[in-house]
């Protein structure tokens, strides 16, 4: 009798732990749920559009999704369509592998203000995203301010200052386009509340705003540290070289010459944003100036003012709450006991750890889930899996798209390229639905 498992979520962290159960349960069915029609979560719609080389990681995902014993049903949505005490009932094992797609709130005064756009939403709307395709952000300012220290700070920065040459094999969606390359944008300041040493770029990221073809990076050499060794003694390991890179590369930044280039990127330590200035819109963002005693930000009372017409906080991700599991208000995740949640319910990725990692972080969660739903799970006849899955979607005229369905819109992506770029995105579910609908006829999607 097979293992009948459903994984509710088709990006990285699902697709490791599909991975990981048809090792350790090589007689199992797995399901893929999936929110929006398109696998890959965070692939298509999180990982920056130039980043091409990163997004080819698919290619493993898509060996593991054109198994015999995977099934795809992407356009279903947990709690509209199917709800996860329905799944519980239906399959042996579930595994929450949503992610975190909604922002950490900015909660300073202003922050509700017209200009200022979190880097969950903001990175959503450049990667066509269908929840953010109308979040028109006004790009008309001369100075945007990034708060934040991370990759994905780092992403915002580079796509906008980054040219419209060098963004040639990118997938930026056309609309997209038509308005970053025509923004005003000149400066782009990434502000982190503590130092260079704690900054967590990964040093590649990092590097490449050095070798943007017109846009500077500028370092304050008085924030740079004396001592490297001193301010990174409390870290080990990898971790101590990856930050110790981190900041010889600042230093680079801070003592080059080469600063001629029309367009700049301000990294900026030690400043913690207290007051979103203006009236209805974003006119400048106040900071208070810190200093790092004994591991603690200390807020030193000086005040500083960054003129800007767009601020897009980066602090973070958070997850939203499924009915039928509990959830954590203050961390933005579900409670677990690594990975366990309840008998036959278990979490991988950033619902399960919060919003922290690169992409290979969520393998180790797979093979985690993995072992235990081995020792956990035992097969129930009454549990039919996708049989019953399917019978309630009839039953309830929902439309499913198979993963043969995803195949062919990624064809029509990839035909209505233009020049080098990859494909060309559709950017709303009524779109994608209307293309399959003048395509052949998948006899697994009901209509």
């Amino acid at each position: 009798m097979p293992h009948n498992i459903a994984i509710i979520g088709a990006g990285p962290a699902g697709f490791y732990s599909a991975d990981a159960l048809m090792k350790a349960l090589p007689e199992c069915r797995i399901d893929f749920i999936e929110r929006l029609p398109t696998p890959f979560g965070l692939i298509r719609g999180g990982v920056a559009p130039d980043h091409q080389t990163t997004k080819r990681v698919t290619q493993k995902y898509e060996k593991t999704a054109m198994m015999d014993q995977v099934n795809f049903y992407g356009n279903v949505e947990i709690g509209r369509d199917v709800s996860l005490m329905e799944l519980r009932k239906m399959y042996d094992a579930v595994v929450l592998a949503i992610g975190a797609p909604s922002d950490k709130k900015l909660t300073i005064p202003g922050a509700d203000k017209i200009g200022v756009h979190g880097s969950a939403a903001f990175v959503g709307w450049y990667n066509g995203h269908p929840d953010f395709r109308d979040l028109e952000p006004n790009l008309n300012t001369s100075t945007a301010v990034v708060v934040g220290n991370g990759n994905v700070a780092v992403d915002v920065a580079r796509v906008l200052l980054r040219s419209a040459r060098g963004m040639a094999e990118a997938d930026l969606p056309n609309h997209v386009a038509e308005v970053i390359h025509a923004a005003p944008i000149i400066d782009v300041h990434l502000v982190g509340r503590r130092g260079p040493a704690d900054a967590k770029f990964t040093n590649v990221e990092l590097r490449e705003m050095g070798n943007l073809n017109m846009s500077s990076p500028h370092v304050k050499a008085d924030q740079m540290p004396d001592d490297f060794d001193a301010v990174l003694a409390h870290y080990e390991g990898r971790d101590h070289r990856l930050r110790r890179r981190n900041l010889e590369t600042l230093v680079e930044f801070s003592t080059s010459s080469n600063k001629s280039k029309p367009k700049s990127v301000h990294f900026e330590f030690f400043a913690s944003p207290v007051e979103i200035l203006g009236g209805d819109r974003v006119e400048a963002i106040r900071f208070e100036r810190t200093i790092i005693e004994c591991g603690k930000i200390i807020n030193t009372g000086e005040f500083f003012d960054i003129d800007c017409g767009l601020v897009i906080p980066s602090i973070g991700y958070r997850s939203e709450p499924i009915e039928g599991a509990p959830f954590d208000e203050k961390w933005g995740s579900i409670p677990n006991d690594n990975g366990r949640i309840d008998s036959g319910l278990y979490a991988v990725g950033w619902i399960k750890r919060g919003s922290c990692g690169v992409i290979s972080s969520n393998r180790p969660d797979g093979v985690i889930v993995a072992e235990y739903i081995a020792e956990d799970i035992i097969p129930d006849p009454k549990k039919m899996g996708r049989n019953d899955l399917e019978g309630i979607l009839k039953d309830r005229y929902l439309r499913w798209i198979g993963y043969s369905d995803w195949k062919k819109l990624e064809a029509m992506e990839i035909a209505a390229a233009n020049g080098s770029a990859p494909r060309e995105k559709f950017v709303t579910v009524e779109e994608m639905i209307a293309a399959l609908d003048e395509a052949p006829v998948n006899e697994q999607c009901v209509q």
